[in-house]
């Protein structure tokens, strides 16, 4: 089988930069463009986070687009305190000597789906301003994709921004809305499938499956400890381990001081996967909307499990799903894409 054509929304993060690399080493997956949009760290530095990390890997012919700077109508708030100064935790990676598309983000969601209609898969893993905008540039795009995954919200469980809401869905509540609006009443095999953290933070990366990621890519490397320095370097002689264990550092730092332990949820790569492969995971179908207004609610996902609101499902959403199988795919891909990379 021909590799299926791929365009991921993101606001690279440390866990949307495993997301790509993920991508990247997959076989099955054709990446036909990155939008970058504004959420973890501005979109200046995740442009230049999406480029780099393409040029690190190798991977070249891949157009990066550069979205709105500012959410549909709220203010911009980022999170350097989880993800690093410039997004990649402590990971430097040389500067960029490829250019951004002409085009903005938005043209770049819809040109994509109009290049590839009925084969197109989008995964989403950050605010989701870029694709309502392209919603509202070309309504017709819902219904070109053949699959849709979106990382965010929580549903039955809190939220890791407020008490109630998500990252993704906190930073830019009025874009959710809209997109799930948008792929309302497309029937059951159009509608998202929508990862929460109730879902996402099963997938919990810790020192020694990162120690496994090293092994599988051949690479040297000490295995990290709580009891580390904070900052300490990566020692990995594999380029691609070195980064992603420099930019790990941060991310389980981060979640040690929010009392989550020496440990960090892979919520964006888990997207990835399940884009690739839907069956990695367990859903239930509902309609679900977004809380604009409630003074303590904002950003808040609702799922309407009981068909109160009387509308048809919008959204699959993820209820279930196997951490070991999925930690043993991505160590697997990611090990062997770092080894080859190594050797080329």
């Amino acid at each position: 089988m021909s590799p299926a054509p791929v365009f991921v929304d993101v606001d690279t993060g440390v866990d949307d930069a495993m997301a790509l690399v993920y991508l990247f080493a997959s076989p099955e997956a054709e990446l036909v463009g990155i939008a970058s949009t504004a959420g973890n760290v501005d979109v200046h530095a995740v442009c230049r986070n999406n480029l780099a990390l393409l040029e690190l890997c190798g991977i070249t012919g891949v157009p990066v687009s550069r979205g709105s700077e500012t959410p549909l109508t709220a203010p911009l708030c980022t999170a350097e305190d989880t993800h690093g100064p410039e997004g990649l935790g402590y990971a430097q990676l040389p500067a960029p000597t490829s250019e951004l598309t002409d085009h903005d983000a938005a043209q770049a969601w819809v040109r994509a789906a109009r290049a590839h209609p009925g084969e197109l898969i989008g995964i989403a893993t950050g605010p989701l301003t870029n694709l309502a905008l392209a919603v509202r540039a070309e309504p017709e795009l819902p219904g070109l994709l053949k699959r849709l995954v979106i990382m965010g919200g929580a549903f039955d469980y809190r939220g890791n921004t407020t008490p109630v809401a998500e990252w993704n869905t906190h930073v830019d509540p009025e874009s959710a809305a809209e997109v799930f609006a948008a792929w309302s009443g497309l029937g059951a095999d159009r509608i998202p499938i929508v990862l929460g953290l109730n879902l996402t933070e099963h997938a919990a990366m810790t020192p020694e499956l990162l120690s496994q990621l090293a092994a599988a890519a051949g690479s040297t490397s000490s295995p990290m400890s709580i009891a580390d320095a904070r900052g300490t370097a990566s020692t990995a002689s594999n380029p691609l381990i070195r980064a992603l264990e420099d930019a790990m550092r941060f991310y389980f730092e981060f979640h040690h001081d929010q009392g989550e332990g020496y440990l960090a949820h892979l919520h964006d790569p888990l997207a990835a996967a399940v884009a690739l492969d839907p069956g990695l995971v367990r859903y239930r179908a509902a309609a679900i909307d977004v809380e604009l207004t409630g003074t303590l609610t904002r950003g808040m996902t609702i799922a309407d499990w009981s068909k109160h609101w009387g509308r048809e499902p919008n959204a699959l959403i993820g209820v279930e799903v196997d951490p070991t199988m999925f930690f043993d795919r991505f160590i697997e891909r990611v090990g062997a894409f770092a080894r080859q990379l190594d050797h080329s």
